[in-house]
């Protein structure tokens, strides 16, 4: 993983990518407006102020992270929106939640539980812990995508690595992968369970912001993975993904990708 201040730019510059169908699916969550939730392991801070926006001005949202140098850009953008009344963060565990029992209307976690090479099912019950009787339960996964069109066997072999399939890996139970995430809400008790896939696509021409949002999202998505891949292979990444090179592949004006990204939602009993 790059060190914090290169992994934080990647974020902001890739997320134009994902903005739109991360709105989408908050608000496919309908949070009741003027309600009180958590965004556990909110990173950097961006998807806090979406949340905000959605339960609108008489809505609270607290962003937990374990990470100081992500708060501190979190705070940051929050000073420099209109949501700043609405949203606060601290420094925490999601795994040993700082809150009391049915504290939160609603919890939501992107990119964070299950990624986590570790059982899954005691920390969807501690997320559970906190929220109110009736409340909701929300993770949101990153879950597929095609980015190197026309190339499928090389985007193949890249999905193949220890990077490619990261966070899990070969030594894990499949029940831990988190597209099974319906069953470690079924096993912790929450109700009406339901998944729902979000799409994100592309298409030429181009412009500077998506092309730089999707040269950060090849940066992110296979690092490492040069050790896994057949020499001639990994040649041949470096020649579609390097923006420098003639064969750059977002120059193709016949250019199309998508990426998927999956909403487990359930409630908490009554």
């Amino acid at each position: 993983m790059p060190d914090s201040k290169q992994y934080i730019e990647r974020l902001c510059v890739s997320n134009p990518l994902r903005q739109s169908y991360i709105r989408s699916a908050i608000q496919a969550l309908q949070l009741p407006k003027g309600s009180k939730g958590l965004d556990a392991g909110c990173g950097i801070g961006l998807q806090a102020l979406l949340l905000a926006e959605a339960v609108g001005p008489g809505g609270r949202v607290t962003g937990l992270d374990l990470r100081p140098e992500f708060l501190v850009h979190a705070e940051r953008i929050a000073e420099e929106s209109r949501l700043s009344a609405q949203v606060s963060y601290q420094q925490g565990d999601v795994n040993k939640l700082p809150f009391d029992d049915h504290t939160f209307d609603w919890i939501w976690s992107a990119d964070c539980v299950g990624y986590p090479a570790e059982e899954p099912l005691p920390l969807v019950k501690e997320l559970a812990r906190v929220v109110k009787p009736g409340g909701s339960v929300a993770i949101l996964v990153y879950s597929s995508q095609m980015l190197l069109p026309g190339y499928p066997l090389l985007e193949a072999r890249l999905n193949a690595t220890s990077a490619g399939i990261a966070p899990f890996t070969k030594s894990m139970r499949p029940e831990s992968h988190w597209l099974r995430a319906l069953g470690w809400f079924h096993a912790a008790g929450l109700e009406q369970s339901t998944a729902q896939t979000f799409v994100g696509e592309v298409q030429a021409p181009l412009g500077d912001d998506i092309r730089d949002a999707l040269i950060a999202l090849f940066e992110m998505r296979w690092p490492g993975a040069e050790s896994e891949m057949p020499e001639e292979d990994w040649a041949q990444y470096q020649r579609l993904c390097q923006p420098q090179s003639p064969d750059f592949i977002l120059n193709r004006r016949d250019y199309y990708a998508f990426f998927t990204e999956t909403l487990f939602h359930g409630k908490v009993a009554k």
